[in-house]
């Protein structure tokens, strides 16, 4: 058994996000675990950089918004009268699920609200920007033949931040 990483693992990380001034937007320290070189949800860019790696290594990957979280859709925000939006979404951060006419769902956040008016914005939050992802390595080891073809590792995190946004996924 190899103690780096490659494909067929099943990767343990934690990891932080930084914006392009350097301040922190993400600190995930609850260990993500996914399976390394069979598509998995984590962003490609960074199962690259982690390619070689060993428990201990931190990597810091440059992630710009074509290989990360998309550029912001202009189309994913609207901006309606707040008297059309229940009360519960009278506040900046409110999340709201709405469903198109094929069923698929879609969280937007409420970003802006005044007297009159409430915006939400169905983009990834970090759409449209560049991001430094510094990637501690926590533990690697054999995945399991469910694991490789179901591409998820028994008992994972979800990986919802790291995830690329849906028209980027590959």
């Amino acid at each position: 058994m190899t103690d780096t990483i490659t494909k067929h693992k099943a990767v343990t990380i934690t990891y932080l996000i930084r914006d392009e001034s350097g301040q922190t937007v993400e600190q995930n320290d609850v260990p993500v675990t996914y399976v390394h070189g069979v598509g998995s949800e984590l962003l490609e860019v960074l199962e690259t950089a982690l390619e070689g790696h060993k428990v201990g290594d931190k990597v810091e990957v440059e992630v710009s918004p074509e290989n990360g979280f998309g550029h912001h859709d202009p189309e994913m925000t609207f901006t309606d009268d707040i008297t059309n939006v229940p009360p519960e979404y009278h506040h900046v951060g409110a999340e709201a699920e709405f469903q198109n006419e094929n069923g698929e769902q879609k969280i937007f956040i409420v970003s802006k609200v005044d007297d009159k008016k409430i915006t939400l914005d169905g983009n990834h939050p970090l759409a449209g920007k560049s991001v430094v992802f510094v990637v501690s390595v926590n533990d690697i080891r054999d995945a399991s033949a469910d694991e490789i073809a179901n591409k998820v590792p028994e008992n994972a995190v979800g990986l919802e931040s790291v995830e690329p946004a849906p028209a980027e996924r590959h």
